[in-house]
C-alpha cells in the first residue's frame, strides 16, 4: 500500500506516551503507533448504534444477573458450545 508522509503536532505528554508504546516492543516506530490508533478508530466508527448500546449495557446486565453457581469449567464449556453453535448457523 502506498504511504503518504504527514507532519503532525502533538503535546509532550502525547509524545511521551507514543515513546512508551514503542518501548513495550509492540511497535517499531512512531508511525506504527499512529497507524494502529487510526485503524482502531476506523473500526469503532463502523460499529452501529445498536452494537455500541449493547457494549455499554452488557456489563450492567452481567452485574444485575448476580453470582453464578457454575464452576469455571462449566462456564468455559457453555461458551465453547455457544461459539460452536454460531459457526454452524
Amino acid at each position: 500500500m502506498a504511504m503518504v508522509k504527514k507532519s503532525i503536532s502533538i503535546t509532550n505528554q502525547q509524545a511521551s506516551w507514543i515513546r512508551s508504546q514503542i518501548a513495550t516492543g509492540h511497535f517499531g516506530n512512531e508511525s506504527e503507533v499512529v497507524r494502529d490508533l487510526i485503524r482502531e478508530r476506523q473500526i469503532q466508527e463502523q460499529e452501529t448504534p445498536e452494537e455500541i448500546a449493547a457494549i455499554h449495557t452488557a456489563p450492567v446486565q452481567g452485574e444485575q444477573s448476580g453470582f453464578s453457581g457454575k464452576t469455571i469449567d462449566e462456564i468455559w464449556e457453555a461458551a465453547r458450545a455457544a461459539e460452536k453453535a454460531k459457526k454452524h448457523v
